[in-house]
């Protein structure tokens, strides 16, 4: 009878196991159909191996005497960059681009009101980018167009031996981002992604702190993109053809990550010094966006395409673990009725500087900071780019003077044949946190690897140079006061 017994539970048992196994087996079988296809490869692209063929950290491509530039893309953020390089000295605006050709003609206003000669003018038809890029004329192509359009464009100029400078993110997926990486080495031709965030004002204060051993070893960071778009995302005037609001209409996850990341990572010395290991990604429902679709698509046909019930969550928390035991946590909400906000909190052993709600704010202790002392900061800790051409940044705008900083010292490091301060592996690495924080969101939070795109030589990588020890010896024309082009967040 006992061996009965324990013949009928081993039986018993095996049924069990058989039974939660094939539970498992359909549950995740049921998982992994609900997930997209450009989902399904995310962990095996991201755990794939990689060899370097050249390290751009730290390239100094030939200088450029004169750099030549072709801009793509005139809608949103294309006049403005136009706008800024513009006040340059040693640029010349060769060519302009864009399907609509009254962009074209709106884009040579502005070199017209600035006393400068006509660009060549490209567009008309979906791929008049690609004449721009083959060009002999430019020796950089600054790319503002939708997301989707960033890293074919990019791999294009690159290939057709043009530095490239794409607005955010660089990329949408790791097959792009290797793809980026893979191109600059190949053709070494530099691939900055324009991330502006990187040179406002405070974001490069807490830099130059950090980099003073004032708030000791750095622990933890915090960066976001909070900023109410449901409105400009739903609008028929805002994004062509609605391709921002496809995005957060199919993908769920942190979609635009760069903006608070971007600076965090330079505080951390990632890519140089340290890297991301593994993040972990996790979404709130949409509580708005899908009623909003509705609600318009009972009124207006137009959105009865938008009328579904699969938008991204209203808050997306990501966690970022580096190897040095650092973490990084990114939000993203682009729905919430909530101020502005890329939090940019910078924590060490002896410190911590917030940016968000402003003002900027710095402790030592319990209390932060008061007026007087936050001027001593600025007055020690203020870096050299900002006492150079701060003051004319703020005149000339875009987004208080952020943009212009970015633009003038891209233009800067490729006059004197210096390094850029944002490589290709920033931009790699800075645009997959969106398609890695899909997959774990996807996937109950689970952990991801971070691929390490400089495939390990972040250990000998030097820090940003923010100390304009070479250059800095590009001069700005005249300061025309700043027109509608220049955004202001």
């Amino acid at each position: 009878m006992n061996t009965n017994r324990r013949s009928f539970f081993k039986i018993a048992g095996v049924a069990s196991v058989s039974i939660f196994s094939g539970a498992l087996s359909s549950c995740d079988s049921n998982e992994k159909k609900n997930q997209t296809g450009s989902l399904l490869n995310i962990e095996e692209e991201a755990n794939k191996a990689h060899a370097q063929r050249f390290n751009m950290s730290g390239y100094a491509a030939p200088k450029l005497d004169v750099v030549r530039i072709g801009f793509i893309g005139l809608g949103m953020r294309g006049p403005g960059a136009v706008e800024r390089i513009a006040n340059i000295e040693g640029v010349e605006i060769k060519a302009l681009c864009d399907e609509r050709m009254d962009r074209v003609e709106s884009a040579q206003k502005i070199l017209a009101e600035r006393g400068l000669p006509e660009a060549k003018a490209y567009g008309g038809r979906k791929e008049a980018w690609k004449e721009l890029c083959r060009s002999n004329e430019i020796d950089l192509v600054y790319i503002c167009t939708p997301w989707q359009l960033h890293t074919p464009m990019a791999v294009f100029a690159m290939e057709n031996g043009k530095h490239a400078a794409s607005e955010v993110p660089a990329a949408t997926t790791l097959e792009e981002a290797w793809l980026l990486v893979e191109t600059s080495e190949k053709t070494k031709k530099h691939c900055m992604m324009l991330e502006n965030c990187c040179y406002d004002f405070f974001e490069l204060l807490t830099l130059n702190m950090a980099r003073q051993g004032f708030f000791g070893e750095l622990t933890h960071v915090e960066g976001a993109y909070i900023h109410n778009l449901a409105d400009l995302n739903f609008s028929k005037k805002g994004y062509t053809e609605m391709w921002r609001l496809k995005h957060n209409q199919h993908r769920n996850g942190n979609l635009y990550p760069t903006h608070g990341l971007g600076p965090v990572c330079q505080a951390l010395n990632i890519n140089r010094g340290d890297k991301m290991e593994y993040l972990t990604s996790m979404s709130t429902n949409d509580f708005q966006l899908a009623k909003m679709a509705d609600n318009l698509a009972k009124e207006d046909a137009f959105y009865k395409e938008f009328a579904t019930t699969n938008y991204r969550g209203n808050m997306n928390t990501t966690l970022v673990r580096t190897e040095k035991g650092k973490t990084i946590m990114i939000q993203h909400d682009t729905t919430s009725p909530r101020p502005y906000s890329r939090i940019h909190l910078i924590c060490g052993t002896k410190g911590v500087a917030i940016k968000y709600p402003e003002p900027g704010r710095i402790a030592t202790g319990h209390e932060w900071f008061d007026d007087a002392k936050m001027a001593e900061i600025q007055k020690q800790y203020t870096p050299e780019i900002v006492k150079r051409v701060g003051e004319m940044a703020k005149k000339i705008g875009g987004h208080g003077g952020m943009d212009f900083m970015m633009d003038w010292r891209l233009i800067d490091c490729l006059r004197n044949g210096l390094p850029l301060d944002q490589d290709v592996y920033d931009a790699a690495l800075w645009s997959c946190i969106a398609p890695l924080s899909e997959w774990s969101v996807a996937n109950r939070s689970n952990s991801i690897q971070v691929p390490d795109f400089t495939c390990g030589s972040f250990k000998s990588n030097l820090q940003v140079d923010i100390s304009l020890s070479q250059g800095g010896n590009t001069g700005v024309r005249a300061i025309t006061s700043s027109s509608g082009s220049q955004l202001k967040v």
